[in-house]
């Protein structure tokens, strides 16, 4: 398919009313979904054959020389930190609204049971409460940011 069929297709997909459609073509997968507003979100995802990809992992790289660092002891540093992770996918915001106070900052004691953030999923804001106590180390994402679940947020130190 080319770019005009794609877009043609897309704009009878808008005009027709369905909600979605699903095309797969050879190496080719389209998806297109309609919202409300009558304007069209579209996700293309291709797939090349598997000659392609194998050559193209074989075809040599050039890369410059790195410097070693020493990662061991940061990771040995961190290790006595306790990591408090996103049990959602979501938005994580460091405040309960705009004008408020954030939840916690570094350095910050926090008890068994506190509300270290709130993560937006799906129009819901769940308060992502501390499993331990301790003191807010380092806070690992950005106030607005998506999280994954299972991402890393807050370093705590137990002691």
């Amino acid at each position: 398919m080319d770019l005009k069929e794609i877009q043609n297709l897309i704009k009878f997909v808008a005009n027709s009313g369905v909600a979605e459609v699903k095309l797969e073509t050879g190496d080719v997968k389209i998806t297109i979904r309609t919202t409300l507003e009558g304007s069209t979100e579209t996700t293309y995802v291709q797939q090349m054959p598997a000659q392609n990809m194998l050559q193209q992992a074989v075809a040599p790289q050039q890369i410059a020389p790195v410097a070693a660092t020493p990662v061991a002891p940061a990771a040995d540093e961190n290790a006595k930190y306790i990591t408090v992770k996103s049990p959602i996918i979501g938005t994580f915001y460091r405040k309960p609204s705009p004008d408020k106070p954030m939840f916690v900052e570094v350095g910050s004691t926090i008890g068994k049971g506190d509300v270290l953030c709130v993560i937006e999923a799906m129009k819901l804001f769940n308060e992502i409460e501390s499993e331990v106590s301790g003191k807010i180390v380092k806070i690992l994402v950005d106030d607005s940011s998506p999280v994954e679940f299972d991402q890393p947020l807050f370093l705590v130190d137990p002691s």
